[in-house]
């Protein structure tokens, strides 16, 4: 037991310390404002070090929850540690939120360069429409003339290839004016579609650009001997090739002496020879029965063979260039398209 002289000593000693240490440091308090509890020397707990270097308690311990005395440098780190802490913990991260700006091209950039692209690609499927109706009317009747469907079939291919590229422009317009990711969708397969056929007629274009003339010697002769005067539209189609390329018989006017329309004496032939020697449309200056003579002043001695090939060829080039030219811009339309499909699905959902 303390007397009253030695706890008057524990007072003064413990309100000397006590002062010291406010000034070195601050309490960790729940409330930084709160003031110090007054004295009471039965809670007092005094922690002090002995001339041996052991530490010695006094008082008694009372209630647990009095102030802790910490420096300022712990406190001061301590409480920078515990705002970060807190920082981290009260502002979670929220995923970026799509918008009509976001990644490297915006909507709005993509809207106007399919706009464009739709407009190319409208007036490319009007080129293509105005070359397969040209070969169609002026050069269809040739057709009849080859032994193979292969040009006929090519032609009518880049037609459609053209009709849904006129259609395929005005639903790209109208689904990238709507944003519509279904019109979008459709009009994404649709370029798919005439690039394909675009590409496998130009393809086959140039294919057949290099056997025609190789099919036109084994077949253009017969065609001549066998079917003029039998049959009406390759008799038309004949006539129309000798006038148009001044030319006379397949490979050479003599050929004329072995077809049947001259040997057969047939009287149900569509043009009866009556003593021609060619016929009318080999001559130079075409009259009727002008093919009663097969003098050089008279009629042409080339071969409508040579002619034939080298005009076929140009078409064949033509749709080629064509087909294959204009499908590499459909590869253009597919990407934007698909870019915009796709940002528009990010920013709407």
């Amino acid at each position: 037991m303390f007397g009253s002289g030695d706890v008057h000593k524990i007072k003064q000693k413990s309100y000397e310390e006590r002062k010291q240490n406010v000034t070195m440091g601050h309490f960790l308090e729940p409330d930084d404002t709160s003031e110090i509890e007054p004295f009471e020397p039965q809670r007092l707990i005094y922690t002090g070090s002995t001339a041996t270097g052991t530490t010695s308690t006094m008082g008694k311990k009372g209630k647990q929850n009095h102030p802790t005395i910490v420096s300022s440098s712990t406190a001061g780190n301590n409480n920078g540690q515990s705002s970060s802490r807190s920082g981290r913990t009260n502002q979670p991260t929220k995923p970026k939120q799509k918008t009509r700006d976001s990644d490297c091209c915006s909507i709005n950039f993509i809207k106007y360069s399919l706009h464009i692209f739709n407009t190319i690609f409208l007036i490319s499927g009007l080129v293509i429409i105005g070359v397969t109706l040209w070969t169609i009317f002026w050069k269809h009747q040739y057709i009849s003339l080859l032994s193979t469907t292969n040009y006929a079939i090519g032609t009518y291919a880049l037609l459609t290839a053209g009709l849904l590229a006129v259609f395929g422009g005005i639903l790209g317009c109208c689904g990238v004016w709507h944003e519509h990711r279904g019109i979008l969708l459709l009009y994404t397969f649709v370029l798919l579609f005439v690039f394909l056929l675009e590409f496998i007629v130009g393809g086959l274009a140039y294919l057949y650009e290099t056997q025609i003339e190789t099919e036109l010697q084994h077949t253009l002769n017969a065609t001549f001997m066998e079917h003029y005067g039998v049959s009406e539209r390759q008799t038309r189609a004949i006539d129309s090739m000798q006038q148009e390329f001044s030319c006379c018989g397949a490979v050479r006017f003599e050929d004329w002496q072995h077809s049947v329309w001259l040997r057969s004496r047939r009287k149900d032939l569509i043009k009866p020879t009556e003593g021609r020697l060619v016929p009318d449309s080999c001559c130079i200056t075409v009259a009727s029965k002008c093919g009663l003579r097969d003098g050089p002043s008279n009629i042409h001695y080339t071969g409508c063979i040579y002619e034939m090939t080298d005009d076929l060829k140009y078409h064949l080039i033509i749709l080629g260039a064509v087909g294959l030219g204009l499908s590499v811009i459909q590869v253009f339309g597919m990407v934007l398209a698909c870019c915009l499909y796709v940002k528009l699905k990010d920013v709407l959902d």
